[in-house]
């Protein structure tokens, strides 16, 4: 579980540095100016973090599942090897999919004024501001989203109804208390994303105010990455005392070292 959290911080990290930094300038400033290239490096950085971090999702739903509802056999199935590769497979999987999206957003024309009316390069006020044909890419996009949207969610749905089957027949209040606990930090992250991730893609308001649709995307570029820490570390007892130590040690030996300065100063 430790090791997949992990992922998803790096994927988090990816989209933090790749979004933030561009956009504190374009607020600051009122707007700026991207190459094309810096444009397209930055789309792809971004939808490459944001897909995988579905398959992460994903995974670690299953890894969940197993540890429900097949404890006895967690240790066997979900070995290090195993996390490693599954890991490994999300974020290659992931770059090769966008890989696919940006190079057909890439061979658009764009010979109108070039004003991106959004905080960074993303996929739909690029498409705004074509003058190719983009119904070929929009249907690319709607097929790629099958693999990067559509199945995690076929598996990640399926996995926590079973999971909370498996709840309800525990006999133990204290046993069922543990399972969900294990359970609630990643469902609830869960749920906040793939809920962004929807009302900003798949099914997106037509004719939607641009205000709308910018604070729309501050939720999946700023907000879940900001809650992911705050939702593994408030809920996870292990994270909470790793936490509360860490505090501590640096608190005591801010006290020493000044007892020991106070203690030079009176010796002089």
């Amino acid at each position: 579980m430790y090791f997949f959290i992990s992922q998803l911080s790096i994927s988090d990290i990816l989209v933090i540095s790749d979004i933030v930094p561009n956009m504190l300038y374009v607020l600051l400033n009122n707007g700026g100016t991207i190459t094309f290239i810096g444009c397209m490096t930055q789309f792809y950085l971004f939808s490459t973090s944001i897909a995988s971090e579905c398959f992460l999702l994903t995974v670690m739903s299953y890894d969940r599942y197993v540890a429900i509802c097949d404890p006895l056999r967690y240790a066997s199935i979900m070995t290090k090897a195993c996390c490693v590769k599954l890991a490994i497979s999300c974020w290659l999987v992931g770059f090769s999919i966008i890989l696919i999206n940006v190079s057909a957003v890439s061979k658009l024309h764009f010979c109108g004024p070039n004003i991106v009316d959004h905080l960074f390069c993303d996929l739909l006020p690029l498409l705004d501001i074509s003058c190719s044909d983009t119904s070929l890419v929009q249907l690319e996009v709607m097929l790629l989203s099958i693999p990067s949207v559509i199945i995690p969610i076929m598996i990640i749905i399926p996995s926590y109804a079973k999971i909370i089957i498996t709840m309800l027949r525990i006999p133990s209040n204290i046993s069922r208390q543990k399972a969900f606990s294990t359970c609630s930090s990643h469902l609830t992250v869960v749920s906040i994303f793939f809920w962004t991730l929807f009302s900003v893609y798949v099914f997106p308001t037509k004719g939607e105010n641009r205000v709308m649709s910018k604070m729309l995307s501050l939720l999946y570029t700023m907000f879940t990455p900001l809650v992911n820490p705050i939702i593994y570390s408030l809920r996870n007892k292990d994270i909470f005392k790793a936490v509360q130590k860490t505090f501590f040690y640096a608190y005591t030996s801010s006290q020493s070292i000044r007892l020991f300065y106070s203690k030079t100063g009176s010796e002089t």
